[in-house]
């Protein structure tokens, strides 16, 4: 019989109204598990590992992922999977990080939660928790990855973005297909998943460097406005959320500004704000003076796994942004499809 450790950090699936305004606020994990009768007939042992003081994933801090990554670390031998209960909101973001924390994962570690209570009567709750159960210790099929099982699908933990705060589809994975769907049977894409050894020996990096900025072009943003985040105290990295393929404004005070901030060391990864798709610098002239001035192409990241592999990797190189740039261009846990660029005609040729 395989053995799944179930962490419980909070979020909705555990949560209760409270007196008097009906806010949703965390509750102790008892409470899930007397909902959840049938965990206990499953052909699987189960343990629990609730957090104390449950968390609203809205409140989630990168000391959470660390602890994650610790408690999974700790356990790791004695345990064939993980899964892990968490909110909706931030879950995308901690799927990423620990997809690379953990380096050399064989077992799976399927994060879930919910987008109604579990004492809710329509609650997704506990269709997915039982998938990802099922899934986390399936007698034939290993999934050695860090995953997202939501409404029937289990998805790339860095490829997921929140998708609907209403449906019970609440993550998408635009730019790469499901691992498994969960229907009558449940159906493994084993060619999606990532190559794995199983007597590989799994490392853990606890350093996460949380200096990084976030900005998110718009018609009409100021150079105040930039100039503002570029002069932060400390930054190290940057996430550009562009438009299109890897474009923004050709001003030539946002360029000047781009590359004074590069010489100084500080770290820019380009992604694109539209939900699928990818980065192609130079595709456009809008974006060929990124490449020029050494931004770094994000591909087909998607924003919550450029963060947090941006945080990631300032953590593992702390004094070499060389280093990080480079490690950015390269796909590390599966999280990016890196493409052959596309042959773009002079205008002469044209």
């Amino acid at each position: 019989m395989k053995r799944v450790l179930i962490i419980y950090t909070g979020g909705t699936v555990g949560m209760v109204s409270q007196p008097g305004n009906g806010s949703l606020v965390p509750a102790d994990f008892d409470r899930i598990r007397r909902l959840m009768p049938e965990i206990d007939r499953m052909p699987v042992a189960v343990d629990y590992y609730p957090f104390l003081a449950p968390i609203d994933s809205s409140n989630i801090l990168p000391e959470v992922w660390q602890l994650l990554g610790r408690i999974i670390v700790e356990n790791y031998t004695g345990y064939d999977g993980f899964v892990v209960l968490h909110g909706t909101d931030t879950m995308a973001y901690s799927a990423s990080m620990l997809s690379y924390l953990l380096e050399g994962l064989a077992k799976p570690v399927v994060f879930t939660g919910a987008q109604l209570p579990a004492d809710v009567v329509r609650s997704d709750a506990k269709e997915n928790l039982i998938n990802a159960l099922e899934i986390a210790a399936h007698p034939e099929f290993v999934v050695p990855e860090v995953c997202i099982c939501f409404d029937s699908k289990l998805l790339r933990g860095n490829r997921t973005v929140k998708f609907s705060s209403e449906k019970f589809q609440a993550f998408q994975s635009p730019n790469y297909p499901p691992l498994v769907e969960a229907g009558v049977h449940l159906q493994f894409f084993t060619e999606h998943f990532r190559p794995y050894a199983p007597g590989a020996q799994l490392a853990f990096q606890r350093e996460i460097d949380t200096r990084v900025g976030l900005l998110k072009f718009f018609p009409g943003l100021s150079f105040d406005q930039v100039r503002a985040l570029l002069n932060a105290p400390n930054l190290r990295g940057v996430v550009l959320e562009t438009f299109g393929t890897g474009n923004l404004p050709e001003y030539t005070w946002l360029l000047n500004l781009l590359e004074e901030r590069i010489r100084s060391g500080i770290v820019f990864l380009n992604v694109s704000q539209c939900v699928a798709g990818a980065v192609e610098q130079g595709l456009y002239s809008t974006s060929r003076r990124l490449l020029e001035l050494g931004v770094v192409s994000g591909h087909d990241l998607v924003t919550e796994a450029a963060i947090t592999k941006l945080m990631y990797l300032l953590g593992r190189h702390p004094d070499d942004p060389t280093a990080v740039a480079q490690a950015l261009g390269r796909d590390l846990r599966g999280e990016m499809t890196i493409a052959e660029p596309k042959y773009v005609p002079t205008p002469a040729e044209r």
